[in-house]
Formats: C-alpha cells, structure tokens, sequence
C-alpha cells in the first residue's frame, strides 16, 4: 500500500467539504463549473482523481454524463457504493490510456496534483487531461499553495527552521517538492511554467478558498447569515490577483 492509500484510507473528504471552510471551497468550484456549462445543455464531464465523487455525483444528479477516475482503491469503493449514475474508472491522472481522445465537454482535475512531485509528472497530467477533453472544451485544475503551507506549518507549527535545515525550503521560501512528502505547493509561476509547458490557455485564476483555511474556527463560530456572507464576500474577491496566492487551493480554469 503507498502512503497515499495509507493516508486517504484514513482521511474523509467528504466530510472535509461538508465543513465550513470546506464548503467555501465546494461552493466556489461548483459555482464556476455552473459558470461554464451552458443552461440546460447536458455535459460529458471527466472528474480525474475523483475521490468519493464530493463533485462527481452531484453534478450526475444534475443529469451530466459523469466518469469518474480515482486512484484510491478505499475511495473507488466508497463512490461506487453511493450507486450514482457515475461511471467509475480505477486510474492515475498520468495515464488515462483507456479513454479515447477528445471526449469531454469539462473536465476536472481537482486532485492529483496535489500529490505529483515533479515538473514532468505535473505535465504528463495535465497532457492528458488536455487530450481526453474535447477542443474548445474547458478543464479545471486545483492546486495548493506554497504561501499557505509556509504561513500555516511552517510558522504557526515553528517549523521553519527545520524545514530551511533539511532543505524542504528554500532561503526565499520556496518549498521543495519530495517523494517523502505526501503534498506538493506550488507558486503561481509554477502553475503559469506548467501551462506554458502544455500551451494550455488560461481563461481565469480563482482562489478556490480564500481565506477560509485561516479561519476554520471563526467560520465554525459564525451564525448561518454572517457565513452567507462571507461566502459572498470570497465570491466577489476570489479573482482578485493580490490575494490568489496566499489561497489555500487556486484553480486554474484552462480553454483547450
């Protein structure tokens, strides 16, 4: 079993996007995917590295023709067992050999480049997602953010003279991507060099998060008006380039 298995086995997605801070984070995401599905028009989606299916199933339910794709096998079963009309595929991200080019309308890939560690596994991705997914067709990719995970471990954990020591971060605060590690941040000139090495198209940059990461406990704390409105505030600001890259997740929302 991989450490991914290890840790996803023990792990509840489902509920971590129940919560609020995850509910910004699925709210957001759902809202943009609405953003490019034309108005009773029915999509063939691909949700690459799907987990339980948190977006796979609600968007079948909405009468979408969904696969789903997930490298997990605890997860795969999870889905599978919610008997959604979702067709479920065990795969990696990098190779989708048994899907046929140009077959999607959308397609996400909302996971599994939190986990790939090199330059060339986080393009071999994307390629993919680009060939299966239909010319003109919109792909959204989430990652996670390198000032998020300096601010919330490396300082508020004190971890960051450790961290410089080992080599896991550079003298300008860069974290060092690691097979050991089971999470990979990125900068967004990261995500931009990814795209150029794709010649993906960029359609918009959203905060998928914000600042909901920072506030888990002032969110569980807020009564049900004033989290409405904080979830409209994110909605109004999570373009905002100034505040992109402190975001725990941005997704970049690509034409292919």
């Amino acid at each position: 079993m991989t450490e991914l298995e290890k840790y996803y086995n023990k792990f509840d997605e489902d509920h971590r996007l129940t919560t609020r801070h995850g509910q910004v984070e699925f709210t957001t995401s759902m809202k943009y995917i609405h953003d490019f599905i034309p108005n009773g028009e029915q999509m063939r989606i691909l949700d690459i590295g799907a987990g339980t299916g948190r977006y796979s199933v609600p968007l079948s339910e909405e009468g979408h023709s969904v696969t789903a794709v997930e490298l997990v096998p605890r997860n795969l079963k999870v889905l599978e067992l919610k008997h959604s009309s979702v067709n479920c595929w065990p795969g990696d991200a990098r190779d989708l050999h048994f899907l046929s080019d140009e077959s999607f309308d959308l397609t996400l890939l909302f996971g599994p480049m939190y986990h790939l560690h090199t330059r060339d596994e986080q393009v071999q991705a994307l390629t993919e997602a680009r060939r299966v997914t239909k010319k003109g067709g919109i792909i959204f990719v989430a990652y996670l953010m390198n000032e998020y995970s300096i601010i919330q471990y490396c300082f508020k954990k004190n971890k960051i003279r450790e961290c410089m020591e080992n080599g896991s971060v550079t003298l300008d605060f860069h974290t060092v991507p690691s097979p050991d590690q089971l999470y990979t941040y990125l900068r967004i000139e990261d995500i931009d060099e990814i795209n150029r090495m794709t010649e993906s198209k960029r359609l918009k940059l959203i905060a998928a998060d914000g600042a909901a990461d920072y506030m888990r406990r002032e969110l569980n704390a807020m009564d049900e008006e004033t989290f409405a409105l904080f979830i409209k505030y994110h909605l109004a600001t999570c373009e905002r380039p100034e505040l992109l890259g402190a975001s725990s997740h941005l997704v970049d929302i690509l034409q292919n």
